[in-house]
């Protein structure tokens, strides 16, 4: 099942069920009104949307309309958490190799917690303050829950997972190094993400979902050129040890939002990347410490689409936005 959420006027807008091919709409109306509360209810939401996205893909769905027409929000335009990991290990070790340091060693997944109040959708105008922050973009896959009990097991965390998504952790790199020595979270280096519209159950990934994870190649284009064509095949950890991990001295409700880190490849130099400090980690490793990649500048745009078995159809729709100037009042 394919779920998204539209413009309605209101801050979390409107649950809308969205056709296998993307080309059609219709409003969840008399099942929920948004997805955060289509989650808190899932066990008596879920039959019903499921009747709908069949009767959506069979083209009997009355009020169904083209998605062309529909302006969309990130699934959840706000949440009540987000949890970002770094479960791909080839990309902290390029990091640490680029900035001579140690990778970090530890028995227990890499996560902070950052801002939840706000996800940008999928064709907003992302503002930031300044270009000398340092502007850089992360291409990410990611799950939402239902509520997971205080200590849960990787099998109770398995079955909280609802939805998978496609995430671009916006990320201010001038801040990073500061707030990475304080040992507390991060603040200024992480502002909102954006997320691309479409949220999938997992049985509608089919063979793309595999030991709770999701085997998609991320394609990310800078300004219109390829940056990066990364397979997800090589996440050390599955979303069910992220969830358990992070539940594992407070439960977590309905609607968290957790993400998987910067997808990488050990084959990096053939498939690129899907962040710029990534690129610049390799171009320092090769050039004895000099990186030649800008960060990015007003007015470009970033472009992120998740393709599996069907190479012709984005797994959660076209996630591509403009960095703008805060100032900028289209963004």
């Amino acid at each position: 099942m394919k779920l998204a959420t539209i413009h309605d006027g209101t801050a979390d807008g409107r649950l809308v069920v969205v056709a296998r091919d993307l080309e059609q709409i219709v409003v969840a109306d008399g099942i929920a009104r948004t997805l955060q509360e289509a989650l808190e209810r899932w066990e008596s939401v879920l039959g019903p949307l499921q009747a709908l996205h069949d009767k959506l893909n069979a083209g009997t769905a009355a009020k169904a309309v083209a998605s062309a027409s529909a302006r969309f929000m990130a699934p959840l335009p706000r949440a009540w958490q987000w949890l970002d990991a770094s479960a791909f290990p080839q990309h902290g070790i390029l990091m640490a190799k680029a900035f001579k340091r140690e990778p970090f060693d530890t028995e227990w997944p890499l996560m902070y917690q950052g801002l939840s109040h706000l996800f940008h959708g999928t064709s907003d105008d992302i503002p930031f303050v300044a270009e000398a922050d340092d502007i850089d973009f992360e291409g990410e896959l990611g799950v939402i829950t239902g509520p997971v009990p205080m200590a849960a097991s990787r099998a109770e965390a398995a079955g909280s997972i609802r939805l998978a998504v496609q995430i671009n952790d916006w990320s201010l790199r001038r801040y990073a190094p500061r707030e990475m020595s304080t040992g507390f979270g991060w603040i200024l280096a992480k502002p909102a993400c954006g997320v691309a519209p479409i949220a999938i159950t997992p049985d509608e990934l089919g063979s793309c979902w595999q030991d709770h994870r999701i085997l998609a190649t991320l394609v990310v284009e800078r300004s219109g050129e390829r940056f990066g064509a990364v397979p997800a095949t090589e996440m050390e950890r599955g979303f069910d040890e992220l969830i358990a991990h992070a539940a594992r001295t407070r439960p977590l409700c309905a609607g968290t939002l957790l993400g998987s880190g910067t997808v990488s490849h050990s084959r990096y130099r053939e498939l690129g990347s899907c962040c710029i400090s990534e690129r610049r980690a390799i171009e320092m490793i090769d050039h004895d410490g000099v990186a030649s990649t800008p960060f990015l500048r007003f007015g470009e745009r970033v472009r992120m689409v998740a393709f599996g078995d069907d190479p012709d159809l984005p797994l959660f729709g076209v996630l591509d936005q403009r960095v703008a100037h805060a100032s900028d009042r289209s963004a």
